[in-house]
């Protein structure tokens, strides 16, 4: 009963109870107890990854015009979260006032303009589009043509933008500042960047609507000077990363379970069976409704599923672990610890054979008429990134089609997990790592605003995608865990791994 819309849903709306989950905050903490709360009511055993992460937080934020002595105009502004950081480990408090001339390169390059001793000025461009993930499209199931039209192809995701670019270039070209105009984007000050985690953002920054930036360039034509202001707090927090674990034939503990459900002990005491790793993350910036209490509900509910039917005398071949990750937007911490612990390390408690990743269960949003999101109703075009084997692959795609998961392609990532930058999801630190990865993807508008709220979730498609997912993991425990990726995994593992 746990894969039903009803009971999907209602988890979700409790995690949206609890937001903000900011990694370091009440919120965070709260939703880490919920989930290894639900987990251990299933019968997992349950522990929390505690890893050293960051909170930080604006304390002011302006943009003004006229400090020559012209009518001062204050245009709003929100910060551009995680700037103004000496260093990835710095802690404290500053206040940054910085008056300068503003050279405004809009969606140009930075190197090709003078920046010394100025504020730059850019348009923040959301650099990938639907079309350009076609060239990785290995199987598009789109009845209705829900994805091969062209206002869905040109749309963009808010996740591959320029910002981490124009931050580090603007850094070395001796700026002093950025002010980001929203172009691609909603009348909204709502908007959460991530903390990218290989980018530090040493320069304070802000961010203006479109309108605002109209309203800015205007001003600057009469006067090209800005005063920018911005305090920062930013404090080592701990985050909670949650794991439940249904032990399989070879149990992590040195227990082994036979089919029935009875236990005998491993003879070796060594713990390395075969595991397969069901993912997403609890932590949000706001509400958080698509991103990502939507993929937790969904891993809490396939973690009950597979419980019962362990109780039920059908126990998993291979062990499961369930697991909710934490600072997803404060850098990336929790997921390196992982890697590094448990798929990396020689004496890794589990070989991780697959890794099967859920996010973001949403509808389609345009910028309405009135400036704000408005949803389409219709599904977020979603990608699934994965490098396994072509047999698996084809029956994934049956599942797909079976499940009626409409706007749904399949996107070859086997050459991408030799890339530091890996896949645009949560899988990627364990995808680099050399784990075979299933990751479903979406990047609607709204994925990083405060319009993420529960109106947005894809209700219709919340039970589809569960029994999906329930669908991969048991043809995964079926079949032999080495054989799963693109390349046999001993091979895989004499290649470079973990470069992040």
């Amino acid at each position: 009963m746990s894969l039903t819309t009803d009971r999907i849903l209602a988890t979700i709306e409790d995690l949206v109870a609890l937001a903000p989950r900011a990694t370091g905050t009440p919120g965070g903490a709260a939703a880490a107890e919920y989930v290894e709360g639900r987990f251990a009511r299933a019968g997992l055993a349950t522990e929390v990854l505690e890893v050293p992460s960051f909170a930080w937080r604006a304390t002011e934020c302006r943009v003004t015009t006229g400090a020559d002595g012209t009518e001062e105009i204050e245009v709003p502004s929100s910060p551009i979260l995680h700037s103004a950081l000496p260093a990835h480990d710095w802690t404290g408090e500053a206040r940054h006032l910085i008056d300068a001339p503003v050279v405004d390169i809009g969606a140009d390059r930075v190197r090709r303009h003078d920046v010394r001793g100025a504020i730059v000025l850019f348009d923040l461009t959301f650099d990938m589009t639907l079309a350009h993930t076609l060239p990785l499209t290995l199987f598009l199931h789109d009845p209705g043509r829900r994805v091969l039209r062209r206002d869905v192809l040109r749309s963009r995701n808010p996740y591959v933008t320029s910002l981490a670019r124009t931050m580090r270039d603007a850094a070395a070209a001796g700026a002093v500042g950025v002010i980001g105009v929203l172009r691609d984007y909603p009348d909204s000050l709502g908007y959460h960047n991530e903390y990218y985690r290989r980018t530090l953002f040493r320069l304070p920054g802000a961010w203006v609507t479109r309108a605002g930036g109209a309203r800015l360039r205007a001003a600057l034509r009469r006067t090209p000077r800005a005063t920018l202001t911005l305090g920062v707090e930013r404090s080592e927090v701990v985050s909670r990363t949650v794991i439940g674990v249904l032990p399989g034939a070879d149990s992590p503990d040195g227990v082994a379970h036979d089919r029935s459900g009875s236990s005998r002990a491993s003879r070796t005491g060594t713990p390395r069976g075969d595991a397969i790793m069901i993912q997403s993350h609890h932590d949000s910036a706001g509400d958080g409704a698509v991103e990502d209490a939507s993929g937790a509900a969904e891993v809490i509910a396939l973690a009950e599923h597979f419980a019962a039917l362990s109780r039920a005398g059908r126990p998993p071949r291979k062990t499961l672990l369930f697991t909710t990750f934490d600072t997803h937007f404060t850098g990336y911490q929790a997921h390196r610890e992982f890697a590094r612990r448990h798929v990396l390390a020689p004496d890794a408690r589990w070989r991780i054979v697959l890794n099967a990743t859920i996010e973001h269960i949403g509808l389609r949003a345009v910028e309405g008429s009135d400036g704000g999101f408005e949803n389409t109703g219709e599904t977020e075009p979603r990608g699934i990134f994965l490098n396994v084997n072509p047999a698996f692959t084809a029956r994934i795609a049956g599942l797909i089609r079976r499940h009626r998961m409409h706007a749904t392609s399949i996107l070859g990532a086997g050459l991408l997990e030799f890339f530091a930058s890996g896949i645009p999801t949560d899988a990627s630190f364990t995808f680099v790592s050399g784990v075979p990865t299933v990751s479903l993807i979406s990047g609607p508008l709204y994925l990083y605003d405060d319009a993420d709220t529960i109106d947005r979730i894809d209700v219709a498609q919340l039970e589809p995608v569960a029994r999906f997912f329930a669908d991969v993991v048991e043809d995964a425990d079926r079949h032999r865990g080495a054989l799963l990726g693109t390349m046999p995994a001993g091979l895989r593992q004499l290649l470079p791994r973990g470069r992040w």
